[in-house]
């Protein structure tokens, strides 16, 4: 499973160049950054040290969306739980999920917000599960090098997986569930109820391989008796 850190519109250099020298420390190497060119500015080059290779293969995206149009399941870093999320997992929590998840989903994506604001609530929507690091009340925020360390270390283990190649034809089952929940929402007239909508979205990312193919089976049932 390859695992890509996301970065959205950082606004200094120093913070990529951390966050560069933090993933190669721990064995990530591909860093995607959204509608922002501080990695190519001298200071990230400075702070990276030695990290450069990652720099020079950083690829640039316009939206969080495009940067995610290849990724399986996406976890959304943010320093507060919003109230319409209700899945929030500590980096801890993270590791059994994506270690589960490596077994069966090609693409993993840890995204990390603006400096300044983090990620809005669209930004969120596009994730499977949301996670932060557990702080002291007087100081509840990390800098952009220190998260993406904290985060990297937590999931250092991943590596053993990441060299695993997926060939079974179910690599893209949440998103072809995601697609088939959301059709047959509207078949039975509730698409227009958003809280559960937002909640089976929200729910499908948490679910293991088995549940998923389940879940297919019972949809397939589904959709087969709304046929008849």
């Amino acid at each position: 499973m390859r695992l890509s850190i996301v970065l959205v519109s950082p606004a200094r250099a120093e913070n990529v160049g951390a966050a560069a020298r933090a993933m190669k420390t721990m064995g990530f190497t591909e860093m995607r950054i959204v509608d922002s060119l501080a990695h190519l500015e001298p200071a990230a080059g400075w702070v990276a040290h030695g990290s450069g290779d990652i720099l020079e293969n950083v690829t640039c995206f316009q939206t969080l969306e495009e940067a995610l149009h290849d990724v399986d399941f996406t976890v959304a870093t943010t320093a507060r739980s919003r109230a319409r999320f209700h899945y929030y997992a500590t980096p801890q929590e993270l590791l059994p999920m994506l270690e589960e998840k490596a077994e069966w989903i090609s693409h993993a994506a840890l995204v990390f917000g603006r400096e300044d604001s983090g990620l809005t609530n669209e930004e969120l929507a596009l994730a499977d599960v949301l996670s932060g690091a557990p702080l002291a009340a007087d100081y509840p925020s990390l800098n952009l090098g220190q998260a993406v360390m904290v985060y990297c270390y937590q999931l250092s283990s991943l590596r053993l997986k990441m060299a695993q190649s997926i060939t079974r034809s179910d690599e893209n089952q949440l998103q072809a569930l995601r697609q088939r929940a959301a059709v047959l929402l509207e078949n039975v007239g509730a698409a227009d109820d958003s809280k559960l909508a937002d909640w089976l979205q929200q729910r499908i990312g948490l679910l293991e391989q088995r549940d998923t193919a389940m879940l297919h089976r019972l949809l397939h049932d589904i959709e087969k008796k709304l046929a008849d």
